[in-house]
């Protein structure tokens, strides 16, 4: 009987699974990147809403100033 094909066959076969074994490898490290930079993300994106509503509140200061100016040199009373 002649076992070459059969030979063959394993040495295809491992050499495939060595493959899926390294490209899991791969994946795993890219979703652990991956989960880290989400994470870095998350935070950015936390800060990043705090410092909206600092604007938000410091535009609607300067609405109001800009306001009361406005009434101010338009009633005569520039100071």
């Amino acid at each position: 009987m002649d076992h070459e094909p059969l030979e063959d066959l394993v040495r295809r076969l491992t050499a495939l699974v060595m493959k899926i074994d390294e490209r899991d490898t791969r994946m795993v490290d890219m979703l652990e990147r991956h989960d880290a930079m989400l994470e870095e993300l998350r935070a950015f994106n936390r800060h990043q809403v705090a410092i909206n509503a600092d604007v938000r509140t410091t535009l609607a200061r300067l609405d109001t100033l800009m306001t009361e100016v406005f009434r101010q040199r338009h009633n005569g009373h520039e100071d």
